[in-house]
């Protein structure tokens, strides 16, 4: 199977403190891989590495046996890895159709130019409706996102991370500070929506962990302590003495 995101010795330091310490990671074409570990752990410093909003002091990253390291954002984003971020991250002002259809504009090769109507790209418009079917709030369609509930602005940010056509996604806790219904109807969603893509996601919320992901690596001061399957993972010693506890139950 083929290499989607691999990290080889990537280190990440600010000034004489060493966040992230050697790491090495690879998630294959298609897997469903989840990032985790205790706060202050490294992992969002990980996600900042992978999607280009900050560079590894040492070491390489690859995207599908290309390297990004170094690579700007949007340079990654071009070539197919989409992120959400912890912090909620919409157009509050802008209606929910508006915010998928500026992630759907790129991808359908549109580019910005004040003579065309986006009114009157059918392509556009026939996505941007499937996706917003697919997060289930076209009633919201014309309601300005900041309205949204915060569930619903998750489910938003997630589909705006899709829009673009990404084949590599990244989720920074998507179901943090949801109810247990709303966190299963969003784990429902993730899983929808990148069926055939490549996903990394971090979580806190080990129900979503185990029964989200095919692999898991386990973050623990900057170093990645155990990689493997939900059940390696449960019952990894190491594992469960630095962060699962009693969780692994």
């Amino acid at each position: 199977m083929s290499t989607a995101i691999e990290l080889r010795g990537v280190e990440k330091s600010f000034g004489v403190t060493k966040v992230i310490q050697n790491i090495n990671l690879s998630i294959a074409q298609g897997e469903r891989h989840a990032l985790i570990g205790p706060n202050g752990a490294g992992k969002s410093t990980t996600f900042n590495l992978i999607s280009g909003y900050m560079r590894p002091t040492t070491g390489s990253i690859m995207l599908r046996g290309e390297e990004i390291s170094g690579m700007k954002p949007f340079q990654i984003n071009r070539r197919g890895l989409s992120r959400s971020f912890q912090v909620t991250n919409v157009f509050a002002n802008m209606t929910v159709w508006e915010n998928l259809r500026c992630a759907v504009l790129w991808s359908t090769g549109h580019r910005y130019a004040f003579w065309k109507n986006v009114d009157n790209l059918p392509e556009v418009r026939e996505r941007t409706a499937q996706i917003l079917e697919d997060i289930h709030l076209t009633s919201r369609r014309d309601m300005p996102a900041g309205l949204l509930t915060y569930a619903e602005q998750r489910a938003l940010e997630i589909g705006i991370t899709v829009a673009g056509g990404a084949d590599v996604i990244l989720l920074d806790e998507p179901t943090a500070g949801m109810s247990h219904a709303e966190t299963e109807r969003a784990v429902t969603l993730i899983r929808r929506l990148t069926e055939g893509r490549t996903l990394l996601i971090v979580e806190h919320d080990m129900s979503v962990v185990f029964g989200l992901a095919d692999r898991i690596s386990v973050l623990v001061y900057g170093q990645v302590i155990a990689s493997g399957t939900p059940d390696e993972i449960r019952g990894n010693p190491k594992v469960k003495e630095a962060y699962l506890g009693e969780e692994a139950a």
